[in-house]
């Protein structure tokens, strides 16, 4: 049975990580701002269910809520308690099999993936976010917060300013980094 086995509190003081007992996913990440975009999730579609939740944002064995501040935690965690420990794994959507990169991707895109899957994204993960790649155009790239970094005012200012310095630093001097 699935079971919460710790509560850490994040970066954005309007957002809560969930530890979990089992792995919820092993490749991806999923990560949904509305309830229309949690439609086809089970497992997000009864979490947006409760009152306040704005965001959720699930990988590995945790679970990331965001929520309206006018909403106390209290409203929320003890249904979000009974959603999970009731809650039948095997009925989340299938994760697509990951696929190398394709043959015409830059070295450069190459190497930022890399940086950021083995670097930025696990420091992510440790406060209940994550991110996602949207595109490389020009020495520009843009990216996506998830999780309790979508609404975070140091993941929209600090964070992308250190992610642009990292990748300044170990791929290209010209990068810079614009969440999209």
């Amino acid at each position: 049975m699935l079971k919460i086995l710790d509560v850490d509190l994040t970066p954005n003081p309007q957002a809560l990580k969930f530890i979990l007992s089992e792995n919820l996913l092993n490749i991806e990440t999923r990560s949904f701002n509305t309830k229309e975009q949690a439609a086809k999730d089970p497992l997000a579609k009864l979490i947006f269910e409760l009152e306040g939740v704005v965001s959720v944002f699930y990988m590995d064995r945790f679970i990331t809520i965001e929520k309206e501040p006018s909403i106390s935690w209290g409203k929320i965690q003890k249904p979000f308690a009974e959603i999970i420990e009731s809650f039948d794994i095997s009925t989340i959507p299938a994760e697509k099999p990951f696929e190398g990169k394709s043959e015409d991707e830059t070295a450069t895109l190459k190497k930022i993936n890399e940086i950021i899957d083995l670097r930025i994204k696990p420091a992510l993960a440790g406060d209940g976010g994550g991110l996602e790649v949207l595109g490389f155009e020009e020495n520009t790239l843009t990216i996506r917060y998830q999780g309790a970094c979508g609404s975070c005012p140091s993941s929209i200012r600090g964070t992308l300013v250190a992610i642009e310095n990292l990748l300044r630093r170990e791929v290209n001097p010209d990068i810079s980094v614009i969440s999209g």
